[in-house]
C-alpha cells in the first residue's frame, strides 16, 4: 500500500512565481508530486469543469478581461434597478456560487484521488487564500460572498502546508506590470495575515534566484513530509 500523500499550497501575489516552482517541483524535484492550479484563471487552469469554461468563453465574448489572479477584495456596486433587474441579478449570483462551488470541489476530489495514490499534491494558487479577504473576513459581503466563505472555512479541506512567495510589490509589479503597487501590497499584507492564523505556514523570499527559491520550497515540503 502506497504511503499517503498531503497537500502543499503555494501562494503568493501575480510575479511571485508559483507556476514555475509548482511545475519544477513536479518535474525536478525528485518528489512524487502532481500539480494542480487551484485558481479562478480559466487560462492556467490545468483541470476544470466545462460549464466554468463555457462561462469564461461567454465573458470573454462580451469583452471581459481575463482572470488572471485572485478576486477583488470587494465585490463592484451594482446600477440600481426595479425588482425585475434585481430579481435577475440575485439568480445569476446564485448561478455563479454554484458553478464556483461546484468548481472548487470538482478540484479537490481529484487531489483526493491523487493523495490516495500517495502524491504530494502541490496547488497553485489555492481558493480559501483568494478568497479569504473578500468572501471570508470582508467587512462588506454580499449574501453569496458570505455563503461562500462559510462553505471554504467549515466546509472545504484546507492545505496541509501553505508556503507564500513573498516578494515586495515594486518587485512584483515590476516583473509583471500587472494591478498596481498598492494594489499588490494590500494583496500581500492579506495573505501574510492569513498565514499568521494557519497552523503550517511558510515564507520563501520570492526575490532570491529561481533556483534558490525552488530548492527551499522543496525542502520545506521534504520537511513536512518526514515529519508527518
Amino acid at each position: 500500500m502506497s504511503r499517503p500523500g498531503f497537500t502543499v499550497a503555494l501562494i503568493g501575489c501575480d510575479g511571485a512565481g508559483k507556476t514555475t516552482v509548482a511545475r519544477a517541483l513536479e518535474r525536478d524535484s525528485g518528489l512524487p508530486v502532481r500539480y494542480l492550479y487551484m485558481g479562478v484563471s480559466s487560462d492556467s487552469s490545468n483541470r476544470q469543469l466545462p460549464t466554468t469554461r463555457l462561462a469564461h468563453v461567454a465573458k470573454r465574448r462580451r469583452g471581459a478581461e481575463p482572470d488572471t489572479g485572485g478576486p477583488l477584495a470587494t465585490a463592484p456596486s451594482s446600477p440600481p434597478g426595479g425588482p425585475l433587474r434585481r430579481a435577475r441579478r440575485s439568480v445569476r449570483s446564485a448561478l455563479r456560487l454554484l458553478n464556483r462551488a461546484a468548481e472548487e470541489w470538482y478540484r479537490q476530489l481529484l487531489a483526493l484521488a491523487y493523495l490516495r495514490r500517495g502524491h504530494i499534491v502541490v496547488f497553485d494558487r489555492h481558493f480559501t487564500a483568494d478568497y479569504h479577504a473578500s468572501d471570508v473576513s470582508g467587512a462588506s459581503r454580499t449574501l453569496s460572498r458570505r455563503a461562500h466563505g462559510l462553505m471554504l472555512t467549515r466546509l472545504y479541506p484546507q492545505p496541509d502546508l501553505v508556503i507564500l512567495l513573498d516578494a515586495p510589490p515594486e518587485v512584483l509589479h515590476a516583473r509583471k506590470g500587472e494591478g498596481t503597487i498598492a494594489s499588490l501590497g494590500r494583496r500581500r499584507d492579506e495573505y501574510l495575515a492569513l498565514g499568521a492564523t494557519l497552523p503550517r505556514f511558510a515564507v520563501v523570499s520570492a526575490t532570491q534566484p529561481l533556483e534558490d527559491v525552488i530548492g527551499q520550497v522543496a525542502a520545506i515540503v521534504r520537511q513536512h513530509g518526514a515529519a508527518a
